[in-house]
């Protein structure tokens, strides 16, 4: 076992260009730039943050509460710092640890802005902090090369991390779609699709059924390859030309922000190591250079090495983690898609249309009347809350402690959804009564069931 261990690490242990990591890094902090000031230039620190009197909360972070205004711009402020100093390679691994910490508290603050690719961006933060992402391309470099210094060589397992961690993205992703709904009804995709038939010339063809069904399976078809084409030399360039045309229409076609950028971004990982030097050197056309730097001055080489077993057992720990986290809606009853209990950190991603609304019923020894929770919550809140029971409930809870005053509180929830073009239908029992449940991690007893699954309608 241990030598099988040590012929492993002494494969990864590999020196590697250090080119293509940079150039990620780069590339991954001037996205992050752009999309920090996108989300000051559209106001959404107000409109998400400052506006709405409640905010939902991850279960244990529940202290971790907005800062007041001035403390909001103030953090975003130097998380656009953070990104930049990442983007330029000015203290590389603190910068990224700096992004990275401001970055997930942010999303911390409200469990309704999660987003997969949000969780991503925190996780690439992570792993940009214990790989040498410093160490081409960026100021670091320029400054140890001035002083004739060389950095520890990129070893083929700092790759290997962040290619494993985009494989697991695409394969869960992949593998979520592989149900009756995607598959064999063509949804949510088809409905998707309805609202692009005034389109010119290709309105006709996105409604038309075929299209729909083609775009499911080669959706899910892509998400399970795209990552093993890329590693392959041979499909490489195909596999790239196909994830930008994916990612592109994607981007075009629904609102989904920098998503589609920072996948396009990430899969560079799967390139050849070297290949921003080789680029540089074909438009230069002359012999591509060992590094982004031009500075040619002897430097101290240090000797190559073995990574860290701690480090290898540190990423295997991770990795692992990455693999089975997705794994635990397995252990909830229910149609996961309809109850989401295990649907967020799952890479469950673009898979459902979901539409709800709710309100609520509160019952005091004074009086019983009813609830909307518009009043105090955002678009965006109302739209998440309306079709995710968890939030149902803590949003409950919260009910329950506004009117303890009057005292012992009783909380139900009239709320129905659709899912997947079917008819709305109870989503939470009404006559469970949600304030005498705590929040936690098991089974959620409150949720009805999805009267009509998938694979029962395309029997039909």
């Amino acid at each position: 076992m241990t030598e099988m261990f040590e012929s492993w690490r002494a494969r990864l242990s590999r020196p590697a260009s250090a080119a293509g990591l940079g150039a990620f890094r780069a590339l991954f902090g001037l996205l992050m730039c752009f999309g920090t000031l996108r989300f000051l230039a559209r106001g959404w620190i107000e409109e998400l943050y400052v506006r709405p009197e409640f905010h939902f909360s991850y279960l244990g972070f529940e202290w971790l509460r907005p800062w007041p205004t001035w403390g909001l711009y103030l953090h975003f402020a130097l998380m656009f710092v953070a990104a930049l100093a990442l983007a330029v390679g000015l203290y590389s691994r603190l910068s990224a640890a700096a992004f990275g910490l401001l970055f997930t508290w942010a999303e911390l603050f409200d469990k309704a802005t999660y987003l997969n690719h949000y969780y991503l961006v925190s996780l690439l933060a992570l792993l940009l902090v214990v790989v040498p992402c410093g160490n081409a391309c960026s100021v670091d470099s320029w400054r140890a090369r001035r002083r004739g210094e060389a950095p520890a060589p990129v070893a083929w397992a700092h790759y290997g991390l962040l290619r494993a961690q985009l494989f697991c993205v695409y394969t869960f992703a992949g593998l979520a779609k592989l149900n009756s709904d995607w598959l064999l009804r063509a949804e949510p995709v088809r409905g998707w699709l309805l609202q692009f038939a005034d389109w010119p010339l290709l309105g006709r063809l996105f409604v038309a059924q075929p299209s729909a069904f083609a775009m499911s399976w080669a959706g899910a078809l892509f998400d399970l390859s795209v990552v093993p084409l890329l590693w392959w030399k041979r499909t490489r360039k195909a596999a790239f030309a196909l994830a930008l045309v994916f990612h592109l229409s994607n981007w075009l076609m629904f609102p989904i922000g920098i998503f589609s950028w920072l996948m396009l971004v990430s899969l560079t990982l799967c390139w050849d190591p070297d290949w921003p030097a080789a680029l540089l050197g074909r438009w230069s056309r002359v012999p591509h250079p060992r590094s982004c730097s031009r500075d040619e001055r002897p430097l101290r080489e240090r000797s190559p090495r073995l990574v860290g077993r701690t480090w290898l057992a540190l990423a295997g720990a991770y990795l692992l983690l990455q693999f089975l986290l997705p794994l635990r809606g397995l252990l909830y009853p229910g149609e996961l898609n309809w109850t989401e209990q295990g649907f967020r950190f799952a890479w469950r991603v673009m898979l459902i249309e979901k539409t709800g609304s709710v309100e609520y019923e509160v019952e005091t020894p004074r009086r019983r009347f009813l609830v909307s929770p518009r009043d105090e919550l955002s678009a965006l809140q109302l739209r998440m809350l309306s079709t995710q029971p968890d939030m149902i409930h803590e949003y409950a809870l919260h009910l329950a402690r506004r009117y303890s005053d009057e005292g012992p509180v009783k909380v139900r929830a009239r709320a129905y959804a659709s899912l997947n073009g079917r008819p709305s239908q109870p989503l939470i029992d009404p006559e469970f009564d949600l304030a005498s449940a705590p929040l936690g991690l098991g089974p959620a007893p409150y949720i009805v069931p999805l009267e009509r699954p998938g694979a029962e309608l395309a029997a039909r």
